[in-house]
Formats: C-alpha cells, structure tokens, sequence
C-alpha cells in the first residue's frame, strides 16, 4: 500500500483508489523489529544457535513454552516485553537453565503488586499536573508550576525510595540514574512482573552490557574475554514503527515525530491523511481512543483544523516541554508527563467539558488513570 502525498489517491498491489480521507492504523509496535547493528562479523550470522525477536511473539502458548524449554536463553532488552519473557523463562526452566536478562540501561519498573495509591494520588490527577510545565499553560500556570516544583521532587523522591527498597534494587546494583519523573515523562518506566526473588533463587541472571556482540559460542560484552555461552536469544529491543508510515506514505512525508502533539493530521503534505497511534502516554489504548474519536469530531465538521503555521508552533511547542520533563531520556512522542492536560485540549477541540465535577478542589483531587 502506498499514500500518493498531497492527494487523496493511494495503491494497493498496483491498483488505485480515490478516497476523501485515508486513516492509518498500521500500529507502533509491530511487524518491523529493531534489530541492534554490530561490526561485521560479529553479529548473529556468527552465532551457531537461534536468535529470535518478533517469532517468540507470534507463537501460541504451547509451542512458546516447548520451544523454550530446555535450552540456556539470554533475553536482550529492559522494558515490559523482556521483563515478561525472562519470567516465562525462568519458569520454564527454573535455577538449572537460569535466564540471562542482558540490559544496557537501568530503568523504573514499577511492582505489579503494589499499592497503586503510591502513584494515583502522586501522579493521576490535576493537582499532580499542576505541578508540571504545560504547552500553552499561561502566565499563571506557569508561575504556579514553578513554585510546586519542590513538591514534584519529593513525590518523585518518595516513589524511588519506595521501589527501591519494594524490589531490593541497590541490592542487586540496580538503581537508576535518571529521577522516577523523568523516566515516567518518557514513558520508559513499566511494570515489573513478580519481584526479583527470582535473580536470588537463581533462575534469572541480570547482566549489564552497554555493548556486545556475538561469537560462535553465544554473546561476548564489550570488555570481557569469556562468552555468555547460550542456546537461544531473544531480542526484546522493540520496533520501528516509523518505517511502516515511511514504506507506506510517500517520501515528502515527514518523521512522525514532527507531527503536532496536539492533532493526528499533518495538513503541511498529505491533508488528507491521519495517523491513530503514535502518541506514547501512560495508557496507550484509552489515547488511541480519545484520539479516534477526536478525529471523527473533525471528520464530522464539529471543528476546524488551525492554520499549518500554528499547527507547527504547536508541535515546537508540546516538543520543548517533553524535552524539559524527560532529562536526557527525552522521546519525542511521550506525554505521559501531561496527560491529563494534552486530554482537556482534545475535548476542548470536540465541544466537551473534561472537568467531571464541580469545584476546583474536587477537580485537583479528583483521579484521573488512564
């Protein structure tokens, strides 16, 4: 399939339509895997066992755990996906064929099993978000955030001393080093499956490798003479979303991560064309949603689109408040910093009144999850 820019045509298997409006929904975090680039021969053409990414994924229950069962695996990654492997591994397989969770970063990962007052009433309502910077917030918004930063700090601080001593992190040398607002504002943070029992009873061994590569025997990290020796790898290391809208669209259509913040539509090359999903927040389905029916607002003609110069204020915008939240782990397309306030501009646009209840400290302290 392919988007003809700045018309409403596109092909499928050389065959041309005519449509009025083209909405993509190819979604973010599939069919393309992001495989890590290494120096010739050194990556898995070198390797005599399997290396996997999108396969495991695709397989049903039972033939997932046959096909791991038995054999020494390394998980390359540390976001959710990893996490959730290296458990089924573990337990596959137990202390005898421990897996290894070979990871280049530290990251927040939240226990599934905590209280989740700890961040409701810290991070998901309006009181919370008055505590940060926002695109477009106002003289006084602005002035309010700056004098409740202290607050943000302390909620931030409380939530790291909490995870930190819930999963024994300093224990195993796995404290990060970017704040637990930061890491939430570039939506890197997840939950954890279970706790990290499992590294001390031996059927998970964490492994940090900044750099590595592979050999004939398994997995050599940067700096170390012994190989990893290992059967199979899994590469949890995530997906290029961007290329599916760059093999789809044409050229002249830009990175997605110059899109407004604000609306799904890129009026400056392809009017015609809207793109549902590539907005990262805290709950990605309930913004995918909001986002869906935003656009079927505008289809509907309830409101109109701003001019393109201001569409692309609005992005530099939004974009220089994501980078303020995030540190240096900044991701352009993240907004969980502010969900809350990128929400009441969505509902705003379509006619609706995003404050539930009456009264501004009912509206602060009311909860807000996605």
């Amino acid at each position: 399939m392919g988007i003809l820019g700045g018309t409403g045509d596109f092909a499928i298997q050389g065959m041309y339509y005519q449509v009025d409006f083209v909405i993509q929904c190819v979604g973010q975090y599939s069919d393309i895997p992001k495989i890590l680039e290494f120096p010739a021969g050194k990556g898995p053409e070198s390797f005599r066992g399997k290396v996997h990414s999108m396969e495991y994924a695709a397989m049903d229950f039972d033939t997932a755990a046959e096909f791991i069962k038995g054999k020494r695996i390394t998980v390359v990654g540390f976001q959710k996906s990893a996490l959730d492997i290296a458990m089924e591994c573990s337990t596959a397989n137990g202390a005898l064929n421990p897996c290894r969770l070979l990871y280049r970063t530290e990251h927040w990962n939240f226990p599934d099993c905590c209280p989740w007052w700890v961040l409701d009433y810290m991070y998901f309502n309006r009181f919370a978000e008055l505590l940060v910077h926002k695109p477009g917030e106002g003289f006084f918004l602005s002035l309010l955030a700056t004098i409740l930063s202290p607050l943000q700090w302390v909620f931030s601080k409380f939530v790291e001393t909490y995870i930190t001593h819930r999963l024994s992190l300093a224990k195993f040398g796995m404290v990060p080093k970017q704040s637990f607002h930061e890491g939430l504002s570039s939506c890197i943070t997840s939950t954890m499956p279970g706790e990290l029992h499992r590294v001390e009873k031996g059927s998970i061994i964490l492994k940090k490798a900044p750099k590595f590569s592979f050999c004939r025997k398994g997995i050599v990290v940067d700096g170390e003479a012994t190989p990893l020796e290992t059967d199979l790898v899994i590469l949890a290391t995530g997906f290029k979303g961007n290329d599916k809208l760059k093999d789809i669209v044409s050229p002249t259509f830009p990175n997605h991560n110059t899109l407004s913040s604000e609306q799904c539509i890129d009026q400056r090359r392809v009017p015609q064309l809207a793109v549902i999903r590539f907005t990262n927040s805290l709950s990605k389905l309930y913004m995918v949603e909001m986002k869906s029916r935003w656009l079927a607002e505008f289809l509907d003609g309830t409101f109109k689109l701003p001019s393109i110069k201001e569409m692309e204020k609005d992005a530099e915008r939004w974009d220089k408040y994501m980078k303020q939240n995030s540190g240096n782990d900044y991701q352009r397309s993240c907004i969980a910093a502010f969900h809350i306030w990128f929400n009441d501009q969505l509902c705003k646009d379509i006619g609706w009144n995003p404050k539930g209840r009456k009264g501004f400290f009912l509206n602060c302290l009311s909860l807000m999850v996605p």
